[in-house]
């Protein structure tokens, strides 16, 4: 077994009908860019009832149709925002508490200890949090039921150096299911492509056509803090 084995995006989402809600970051293979992505699936006609819209410091998602939405509560957030020339991304409103504990000098690992997973049992969603850095390092974290009761949160987090041409993939579910199987083990190691249109186009040409919604990319010059990004919506 190759613990060090690197996969195409393209190939760790190929065939999977549900990895739910899904963030890749990593450092582009000459070592000058680092990539985030960010994508939503979704299975009810409220989750899928959704799109990304820019804002000044990231993307918000929106009703496409606010008069079909019936509950917002975990829907509709902030999955990207910029800080300085740093980016978090998650899959729910913990980005604004990330945010706001990185305003007052303190920790990504200790904003996180005041959140815990989602309460929609018996699928208990985690929480999925990244923290780009503007030298190319990186975090990912996931909170995680503890057990099938949801009666205590596991947390864990991971901290990369940005390798070259490698990233790290962490999606909230493992597959689709009855209850939903939440993610397990360490963040999937993925190659990075050279471009944020080739990243979209692996990720979107191969997320399931059925259940996938929304998707972000974002390239980040780590030399000049420029950014570029591609931002693509099933409803338009």
């Amino acid at each position: 077994m190759d613990v060090y084995e690197v996969k195409t995006p393209a190939e760790r989402v190929a065939g999977n009908p549900y990895p739910g809600r899904g963030i890749i970051l990593g450092r582009t293979a000459d070592g000058k860019k680092s990539a985030l992505a960010y994508f939503i699936m979704g299975r009810s006609e409220n989750s899928r009832n959704r799109v990304f819209t820019e804002t000044p410091d990231g993307i918000k998602t929106e009703a496409f149709d606010p008069s079909k939405l019936d509950d917002p509560s975990l829907i509709i957030y902030h999955p990207v925002r910029f800080f300085g020339r740093g980016v978090i991304v998650t899959n729910g409103d913990q980005t604004d508490t990330i945010r706001d504990f990185l305003e007052r000098g303190l920790p990504f690992d200790q904003a996180l200890a005041t959140r815990e997973f989602e309460p929609d049992g018996p699928n208990w969603t985690p929480r999925i949090s990244g923290l780009l850095s503007p030298d190319g390092s990186y975090k990912l974290s996931i909170l995680k039921s503890a057990d099938a009761e949801g009666t205590a949160c596991a947390r864990y987090t991971f901290a990369y150096p940005g390798i070259k041409g490698v990233g790290h993939f962490i999606h909230t579910y493992i597959t689709d299911g009855s209850p939903i199987p939440t993610f397990t083990g360490e963040p999937e190691r993925v190659s990075i492509p050279d471009t944020a249109g080739e990243l979209a186009a692996q990720l979107w040409d191969n997320l399931d056509e059925k259940n996938k919604i929304s998707l972000y990319i974002l390239y980040t010059d780590l030399e000049t803090g420029e950014r570029e990004y591609r931002l693509i919506n099933k409803n338009k």
